[in-house]
């Protein structure tokens, strides 16, 4: 049997046992310590993906390491067996721990043969040469446990964002080798993980995405197609300028990005949308897994919680854990983790998870050393400030309950008294869109998440309701809804419900002197969802509103767990653009809303009803129990 013979094992390094001066460059540190390995692996239908090892120098038959896998649409150069990356897909932490790293260009990326299909549909029932993604991963560990040398048969897995999908895909039916799974903030459902929510299109970050990772390849290329020039820092006015979606093919992709077309051509979620979706497919797992998630995640908020979910269902007996942290998009496995914007955490919480379960997660399931023990959910605790760990999730012991909008602004947790018809309205202008960030940025503004609103709550298209002062701190706990009852002048709308911390107006023992920035009255982004009205009977079709006519919207928002401390209130805002992030609704119903024109665009009137029978309302839950107490 043909197996990949690693030069340069005899050099002892002292691989994982001498320490590493802080100075030592991080692509020095790969060069110095590992040999790399350059080779394609055959698929079951002859296709030869481009893959590249890592393998510690003093790797020999006495010593055998563990193979972390990674397998990637966006390169896994710098290519040729004498350029080295600057770093691995995983944390520099991992680089010292004693694996073998492989990296592998998936089907129909960059080195790699074949044709990629973007997020490639899972074939329940697949004949002897049909392939997808766990075919894929499945024949790759195959491979790389029988011809690569001194790998000791063990298997990880891991990838995020998109990786974290192929990280998902590739456990289903499980290799017998694979032990352990990490997927990290992996896309679920692509028609509510990045490309929408609920229905609204992700604009800045789709048009920014498919810009550059959209363009076709021309064969096997070790490159990358040019990035997009916006010619301004300023995306709110961009976007703005760029007008409606229907012109974007005319002024910039010229039909030549194969997967906006399929975008554009599909705006409800139809078979299109629903083929990739993987959730329904994570059968017959047979790792422990560990999903990944930031709670303050713009792009990929919805992929953690809902594929654990997934998993626990369909898996039972598995070790299957959710750990969802403080974090942007991928900042547990980089960054320090201690503040997100004006968001202060109090301690180092990314390099505390990689130092306490991710590096020991690989080492026990791969290396069986060292006792290791998983809740079964570990969520950050915001506003308090601390881990909290559950025997399942959402807690068992959470309280349901609802905050009632109210007339003049209120937020109660019991509905108005009054039975007369009570509402709050606003005008939603297209031509003046609510920003979604106050920085000034052309991409997706990782910070915007954790975001004070004041700046929002001072326009006149935003309504504000607020609670009294709390009189103790009060934790809420899981899912949210939002369910409004409107009304609109128009025949579309979009819908935005913000859950927000605010601050006292004096902050408790700060000191003005102390050169601080004073927090006072800040008012804390917690967790908002925007949901395109038309969808409200059903995504899979859209229904018009009748101008002047109620209607229910219930707005899904991700879960959370936070604490809003005695003194706080609880604000909710609710407005009807969140742009650039998201497109502009053009609020006069158009089928396809990628082919709404500029003459569709009109101002409407939108109404929210607080009393009577039209109440509306957020649901949520209110976890009672104190850390440590009966």
């Amino acid at each position: 049997m043909r197996r990949f013979f690693v030069l340069g094992f005899l050099i002892l390094t002292g691989f994982g046992i001498s320490a590493v001066s802080a100075e030592e460059n991080t692509g020095a540190y790969i060069r110095s310590h590992y040999t790399k390995v350059e080779f394609e692996i055959p698929m079951r239908d002859g296709i030869r993906l481009f893959t590249v090892a890592y393998v510690p120098n003093d790797a020999s038959q006495e010593k055998l390491y563990p193979i972390l896998l990674a397998r990637s649409p966006y390169s896994v150069g710098p290519y040729g067996a004498d350029r080295y990356p600057a770093s691995f897909y995983l944390p520099e932490e991992m680089m010292r721990e004693g694996y073998i790293f492989v990296e592998q260009d998936v089907r129909g990326r960059f080195m790699s043969e074949g044709d990629f299909i973007d997020m490639r549909p899972h074939r329940d029932h697949k004949k002897a040469k049909e392939t997808d993604e766990s075919t894929d991963t499945y024949d790759t560990v195959e491979y790389l446990i029988s011809h690569l040398d001194f790998n000791s048969g063990s298997v990880g897995i891991w990838g995020n964002s998109y990786l974290g999908f192929y990280t998902s895909a590739g456990i289903i039916d499980t290799h017998p080798a694979i032990k352990a799974a990490m997927p990290s903030a992996p896309i679920a459902d692509w028609f509510f993980d990045d490309m929408h929510h609920h229905g609204a299109f992700s604009l800045n970050l789709s048009f920014n995405f498919f810009a550059s990772f959209g363009v076709v390849r021309q064969g096997k290329t070790t490159e990358w197609p040019e990035s997009f020039d916006h010619e301004t820092p300023d995306g709110y006015q961009f976007f703005l300028d760029l007008g409606p979606l229907s012109e974007i093919n005319t002024r910039y992709f010229h039909h030549e990005i194969p997967f906006w077309e399929q975008v554009i051509a599909h705006p409800n979620r139809d078979e299109f949308w629903q083929a990739r979706d993987i959730l329904p497919h994570l059968h017959n797992i047979h790792c422990a897994v560990m999903t990944v998630g930031g709670l303050f995640d713009a792009e990929d908020l919805y992929g953690p919680w809902h594929t654990y979910a997934s998993i626990e269902e369909k898996n039972p007996g598995i070790t299957n854990t959710l750990i969802m942290g403080p974090w942007s998009h991928g900042a547990w496995l980089r960054r320090d983790g201690r503040t997100l914007g004006e968001a202060d955490f109090g301690f180092a919480t990314g390099k505390d998870f990689r130092t306490r379960f991710l590096i020991p997660f690989f080492h026990h399931y791969l290396k069986g050393g060292d006792e290791f023990a998983l809740p079964e959910a570990l969520i950050f605790e915001t506003g308090a400030n601390r881990w909290r760990s559950f025997d399942r999730w959402p807690p068992e012991n959470a309280r349901k309950t609802s905050l009632y909008l109210q007339p003049g602004g209120r937020l109660d947790w019991k509905p108005d008294s009054n039975k007369s018809e009570e509402f709050a309205e606003f005008i939603s202008d297209p031509a003046k869109p609510v920003p979604y960030t106050t920085n000034i940025t052309t991409g997706w503004d990782r910070e915007y998440m954790t975001q004070d609103q004041r700046f929002a709550a001072r326009r006149p298209d935003v309504l504000v309701f607020r609670s009294d002062n709390l009189k103790e701190d009060l934790t809420i706990a899981g899912p949210l809804t939002a369910r409004l009852h409107v009304t609109t002048t128009g025949t579309d709308a979009d819908w935005v419900v913000k859950i927000i911390d605010e601050y006292p107006g004096r902050l408790p023992g700060f000191d003005p002197k102390s050169g601080e920035k004073d927090l006072g009255g800040t008012q804390r982004l917690i967790r908002l969802e925007i949901f395109r009205g038309r969808f409200r009977e059903g995504y899979d079709h859209a229904v018009p509103f009748v101008p002047g006519e109620a209607a229910t919207v219930s707005i899904p928002l991700q879960p959370i767990l936070h604490t809003f401390l005695k003194g706080h209130r609880i604000m909710v805002q609710i407005q009807s653009t969140l742009f650039p992030f998201f497109d502009r609704n053009p609020q006069h119903f158009v089928p396809n809303i990628f082919q709404a024109t500029r003459e569709d665009f009109i101002s409407a009137t939108h109404r929210v009803y607080l009393s009577g029978d039209q109440e509306s309302r957020i649901e949520l839950s209110i976890l009672e129990d104190q850390p440590g107490l009966k």
